[in-house]
């Protein structure tokens, strides 16, 4: 059960419990964080105070809670729900139109009362977003107080941190050994000048050593800091979550465990002189400021963070035999919907979510969906981040007949081979020449980017247009980025790299080969239908020349796209080539893992256009 959905009642009696707290301790706003001491994007319970507060729980958004005001910053992927989920609370929605940090910090430097403390819990702060902040106040001459955890004072039953064991990876799916990737970072270390690196993020650290856990929901990782030093390697855990063996294996390469709980004090025992390389995109604002004054810090990308992203040869072949097992998964679950849906029974969008699982369940290696599954009918896909529940979810078929119009399914898995996340649109009963068209549009931006080639090197966000142009072209557009990183058996969102206008075009975004990205293009129509269509996509080396290295996306998702959605004339000679080939890949790859009806529906929906 869902301990943090809660009612409007409930949300409103702690807001003021919240400002009563304020007033004793003299803060004039409060900023509740959708972050933990990690910077995560999938929270553990304990630290996911903006949304018991508010009841919102997309998994992006700033709440401001001032003395009289309250409202939840969000960006485009959440404007329908959050204005939905917060009507009668008393907490307004602030739909912000580029990304959601520049419109907070804007409000601040206009509206916080002059020479007030505003207070946040800085071990929740990212050291890159407290000197946004900060910046922002210092125009009021107000403070940033992040010294305070006043949820911790109003949240008599708050979750305790999450005790799931930690597992190492089966040797055989790890290209790198533990003290390899260890090497290679210090090498990295040294060529900043430093003794000391200091990480937090916790993909960083199941990468590094070579380890899995189940503390993030979604996300194989667990809970702990790391500080690598010139002999050893500090692990910050909770005690019990390390079984003997384990530790002996961790001993032999140089890692030492420690409590979590005496992180916080692990650098303020650095020595004056040294040098510290910490990521201030990565790690917290109280964690840096725990560092003595005499200790030298280099900021810079994590090394992990860029290894990590390049995919070695190993592991996209096991990425690939993931992506067999889940198109598998999918052709199974999509030949039960239709049939289901002939026989006329009762499906919600819960009944997707339930089903499109368990198929993958059933699939070698499948150890958890790698987020939480999106199936939007009609109006409720214009919602990009849209999620179904008990009391709040669309029929799709019932005793009454099955409705007309477009199903959303955004979905994916972990494996211990892989992460995968694709999106279909899929048609139920009759659908409008409108919706072919919007279908269609967004299959042109999906092919264009599917086709790229470019140089070594290109910034990935400059590859977001490439998607967008057949949309442009009809004057329409969507408000998510086109694409992003995505980890193996780790994060479905994974940086550095991400094909998206909102992303900076810094040296570190580069795409590179091994890198996997997804391919997202959408339309969103308020109240009528959304339309995104996703495959994933490793870069590889495309054939050489003489103007230097290029590269090119390999396709990697394995799932048919429903050509009764496709309206054909607006389709061009070399988009439905793209399409039968990559159909005629599908059947090829897919077909020895399927019999019955899985397969007869294979075999028809791969049919060339």
């Amino acid at each position: 059960m869902d301990t943090l959905v809660d009612s409007i009642g409930q949300i409103r009696t702690r807001i003021e419990a919240l400002r009563a707290r304020m007033r004793a301790r003299g803060l004039s706003t409060w900023i509740a964080l959708s972050s933990d001491p990690h910077l995560s994007e999938y929270l553990p319970q304990r630290w996911q105070s903006r949304r018991w507060l508010s009841g919102f729980a997309g998994s992006a958004g700033t709440l401001v809670v001032t003395l009289d005001f309250a409202g939840l910053w969000v960006d485009s992927r959440y404007w329908v729900e959050a204005e939905s989920r917060l009507a009668g609370t008393g907490i307004s929605a602030v739909k912000s139109s580029s990304a959601a940090g520049l419109a907070l910090f804007d409000w601040l430097a206009q509206n916080v009362e002059p020479g007030s403390d505003v207070g946040v819990d800085g071990a929740s702060l990212g050291l890159s977003l407290a000197r946004s902040i900060e910046s922002a106040l210092q125009q009021r001459g107000a403070r940033l107080r992040s010294d305070l955890d006043l949820i911790e004072e109003i949240w008599p039953e708050r979750p305790a941190l999450p005790a799931a064991t930690v597992f190492a990876r089966d040797g055989k799916l790890e290209s790198l050994q533990r003290r390899d990737k260890l090497a290679r970072v210090r090498d990295q270390m040294s060529a900043a000048g430093t003794q000391w690196h200091w990480i937090s993020s916790l993909d960083d650290i199941a990468w590094l050593l070579n380890l899995r856990g189940a503390d993030v929901p979604y996300n194989p990782v667990f809970l702990a800091h790391v500080l690598i030093g010139p002999r050893d390697v500090r692990l910050y855990i909770a005690p019990g979550k390390l079984g003997t063996e384990l530790q002996k294996s961790l001993a032999a390469d140089g890692v030492i465990t420690v409590d979590y709980a005496l992180a916080p004090r692990a650098l303020q025992a650095l020595s004056a002189g040294e040098g510290l390389l910490v990521d201030p995109r990565r790690v917290t604002h109280a964690m840096v400021h725990s560092v003595p004054a005499g200790v030298r810090i280099v900021e810079q990308i994590n090394p992990s963070t860029l290894m990590k992203s390049r995919k070695t040869e190993s592991e996209l072949a096991h990425v690939r035999a993931v992506m067999e097992q889940d198109g598998a998964a999918l052709c199974e679950f999509f030949s039960w919907l239709e049939q289901a849906l002939a026989r006329g029974e009762a499906i919600t969008e819960l009944t997707i979510d339930e089903q499109v699982t368990a198929q993958r369940a059933r699939r070698p290696g499948f150890v958890s969906p790698s987020f939480g599954t999106i199936a939007a009918f009609n109006a409720n896909g214009a919602a990009p981040h849209y999620s179904a529940s008990e009391v709040s979810h669309a029929t799709i078929c019932d005793a009454s007949g099955c409705g007309n119009g477009l199903l959303l399914i955004d979905s994916g898995g972990q494996y211990e081979g892989g992460t995968t996340d694709i999106t279909r649109v899929v048609a139920i009963g009759t659908i409008t020449p409108a919706q072919r068209r919007d279908f269609t549009l967004v299959l042109k931006g999906m092919i264009a980017l599917s086709q790229a080639q470019f140089p070594r090197g290109t910034r990935s966000p400059m590859l977001d247009a490439l998607a967008r142009a057949p949309i442009w072209a009809a004057g329409i557009d969507y408000g998510h980025g086109t694409g992003h990183g995505v980890g193996y058996f780790l994060n479905v969102h994974e940086g550095p790299h991400a094909i998206s206008p909102h992303l900076a075009p810094e040296p570190q975004t580069a795409m590179e080969p091994g890198m996997i990205t997804s391919n997202e293009p959408g339309i969103y129509r308020p109240g009528l239908w959304g339309v995104r269509i996703e495959n994933l996509l490793a870069t590889v080396a495309a054939a050489p020349g003489e103007f230097g290295e290029f590269l090119r996306f390999e396709t990697l998702t394995l799932c048919p796209i429903d050509r009764r959605c496709i309206d054909l004339g607006l389709l061009r000679q070399d988009e439905r080539a793209w399409l039968d080939t990559y159909h005629r890949t599908v059947r090829e790859r897919l077909a020895p893992l399927l019999t019955g009806a899985a397969l007869d529906w294979l075999l028809r929906y791969t049919e060339a256009v």
